[in-house]
């Protein structure tokens, strides 16, 4: 999906998509990208945590505190990611597929609604086709949408 810029000149975004009026907009690219930093912010904040904690075991007047709590905290960090980024990529893949999917089966089902309520109006304009015939069809179409009947035709 690409969005233009909003100016004075053109205040409206443009929405556009390259094959057949529809573009998922779910984008596994992304949320891969959003679960690494998730990731990599997480560990940061147990590295900080860890150093944080090994400072109050360090004396102060020890030679290179601040070079071992920084390598207890950079340890304790890549222990972290380690241990969490596959899981959490693993869990975004299949987050990002049944979204993509759930997302697919709204636009076609929204897309064939339309389709079927311009068909109604076709028909509606059709001056050969009797009033009865108008109505009923119109009528299962409503009932259909709102969900309060079933569409069974005879055969």
């Amino acid at each position: 999906m690409r969005i233009s810029a909003i100016d004075r000149c053109c205040p409206k975004p443009h929405f556009t998509s390259n094959k057949n009026g529809y573009e998922n907009p779910i984008n596994r690219g992304t949320e891969k990208g959003l679960a690494i930093w998730g990731s990599i912010g997480g560990s940061a904040l147990v590295g900080a945590t860890a150093a944080g904690i090994g400072s109050c075991f360090i004396k102060s007047g020890v030679k290179n505190r601040a070079l071992k709590l920084s390598g207890i905290g950079v340890g304790a960090g890549l222990i972290t990611m380690a241990l969490t980024l596959p899981a959490k990529l693993y869990n975004t893949k299949v987050r990002a597929f049944t979204r993509e999917k759930e997302m697919d089966v709204f636009s076609r089902d929204r897309d064939l609604k339309s389709n079927i309520m311009e068909e109604v109006n076709n028909e509606v304009k059709d001056e050969d086709v009797s009033l009865d015939q108008k109505i009923n069809h119109y009528a299962t179409v409503q009932m259909a949408n709102n969900g309060k009947g079933m569409l069974i035709k005879g055969a």
